[in-house]
């Protein structure tokens, strides 16, 4: 297996602006970044929009926006240049043809002229004999209606008569082709299974095989690192390589993200069956209108969602978990990438996620719990924010829980629990909750250890059973048996407010 050079690394990423960008990319983009990083390298965008066909406006600026959100930083791109561009394929497109035809005066390519209906008829015929290779190969090349198979003046004609063509590749017959992969060793393929390939379509452009290639090429990329569905493509590309007599680049393919429970590739209806994201960012179809969820607006952070991505998939060998991308970058390598599918864990993300919220300065999040106060029409000072945040976010996996968890300080409840109430409320609690009121009235200063201190003291000298009166005067102020520590929520709530609460549920409960 080939050594990585230590010097003048180049990768690139180079994703079809056909949709969002998976987060499968977003990893693939990740490990280039990391290799390169810790190489001292260069790191190239490149959008390969060959396929005119598939082309979705908008898919372009979506996915620089999603790999500048994670914080994935190019050298080179078609948003600020570079010394080998131009870094966007259709910008191309007048450099490949003389790539196709050098490959067709060196007999490794032709000319084919078979119509859509042709190559539909030779399908057919092949699977009705169940023929070991269903695809345009070498085995059927010569039935067809290509420069093999007619002579050089049928073809010349054809040609000037503007006869739609494509070139395809003139894969050998039969043909052991070995290339190593640094991940999965040498990759043996026999050329009998594998087609004639087009290189170049009849619209002038060409496909993604010969764009790809000669790109890489001249583009000096040393490392293609790619998702294992371009594993099959492997031999094709090597065998370009030959084919032009250039040096191939060193292939990594890394394995699939797989399901959550393991069988089969990640899928965006898995997202949406399970209720997660497979986007980093919300997309919305400029077609169907259909709106996609994201990693961001779902309240993620880009530390927590590289942190998580990076190890679906690589194994740093250690039991650190948590990494800075600074960590990440110094850490990767090829070696420690393995090669079976990483199965999505959302527990995972979201643990991470919780760690980085933990991170946040509270008045960060108090910020974000005044804006979803504000959506609601409530308004509060920082520093009552800040108090309540203080109190809650332990418990928030998003910041955006913060509101759901931390309403209750900001409305009194207008319901509460029916288990709880079943089972704190009795026939002598409302008398409880006015005697305790009574004395919360008298209170001073009001702050949480001296409400505590009276509090528990006046219980013990009532015999009253302490769990009992404490929950039910949580269920007074809350609606329900959660939050933080009881006497923390009446200091933040205030006398008047508490006091009004503990009236209105005995009012509503007796």
């Amino acid at each position: 297996m080939m050594k990585e050079p230590l010097s003048n690394i180049r990768v690139r990423f180079a994703p079809s602006p056909t949709g969002p960008l998976h987060i499968g990319g977003v990893r693939t983009a990740l490990y280039n970044y990391f290799f390169a990083r810790r190489q001292g390298g260069s790191m190239i965008l490149r959008i390969e929009d060959t396929d005119q066909q598939r082309f979705v406006p908008g898919a372009e600026a979506y996915i620089i926006e999603s790999l500048r959100w994670a914080g994935i930083h190019f050298d080179e791109g078609p948003d600020m240049g570079g010394p080998f561009g131009p870094y966007r394929q259709s910008d191309r497109k007048d450099l490949y043809p003389r790539y196709a035809e050098e490959l067709v005066k060196k007999d490794l390519a032709y000319y084919a002229f078979d119509t859509p209906e042709e190559l539909d008829t030779l399908r057919k015929r092949l699977e009705a004999e169940k023929a070991p290779n269903t695809s345009y190969c070498a085995a059927v090349r010569l039935d067809m209606r290509n420069s093999l198979s007619l002579s050089t003046e049928e073809t010349r004609a054809l040609l000037e008569e503007g006869v739609p063509y494509v070139i395809r590749f003139k894969m050998p017959a039969r043909e052991d082709i070995s290339v190593d992969d640094e991940i999965r060793g040498t990759v043996t393929v026999n050329s009998a299974t594998l087609d004639d390939k087009v290189l170049f379509k009849s619209d002038g452009m060409p496909t993604y095989h010969l764009a790809n290639i000669v790109d890489d090429h001249l583009m000096e990329v040393t490392h293609v690192i790619r998702g294992e569905e371009w594993l099959p493509s492997l031999p094709l590309h090597y065998m370009l390589y030959q084919a032009f007599g250039w040096e191939p680049p060193v292939f990594a393919h890394l394995p699939l993200l797989l399901k959550p429970d393991g069988q089969g590739k990640l899928s965006k209806r898995d997202g949406d069956r399970l209720g997660f994201p497979v986007f980093p960012l919300q997309w919305t179809d400029p077609f169907s209108g259909e709106v996609s969820s994201g990693y961001r607006e779902s309240g993620y952070y880009p530390e927590a969602f590289i942190n998580f991505l990076a190890l679906l998939g690589w194994n740093p060998g250690t039991e650190q978990e948590i990494f800075s991308m600074d960590e990440l970058c110094g850490a990767f390598s090829l070696e420690r990438v393995g090669r079976s599918g990483a199965r999505f864990d959302l527990d995972k993300a979201r643990s991470f996620n919780q760690h980085y919220l933990r991170l946040r300065p509270d008045d960060e999040l108090a910020g974000v719990l005044m804006q979803g106060l504000k959506g609601r029409g409530i308004t509060t000072n920082p520093e009552v924010a800040v108090k309540v945040v203080s109190l809650i976010r332990e418990r928030a996996v998003f910041a955006t829980d913060l509101l759901e968890q931390g309403l209750y300080f900001f409305e009194a409840p207008s319901d509460y629990d029916e288990k709880v109430v079943a089972k704190r409320w009795n026939e002598g609690t409302a008398g409880q909750m006015k005697a305790l009121a009574g004395l919360l009235d008298g209170i001073a200063p009001w702050q949480s250890p001296v409400l505590e201190g009276a509090v528990k003291e006046w219980i013990s000298a009532e015999g009253h059973n302490m769990g009992a009166v404490l929950n039910a005067l949580r269920l007074c102020l809350v609606g329900t048996s959660a939050g933080p520590h009881l006497f923390d929520i009446l200091d933040v709530l205030g006398k008047e407010e508490s006091l009004a609460r503990i009236a209105r549920a005995v009012e509503r409960l007796k």
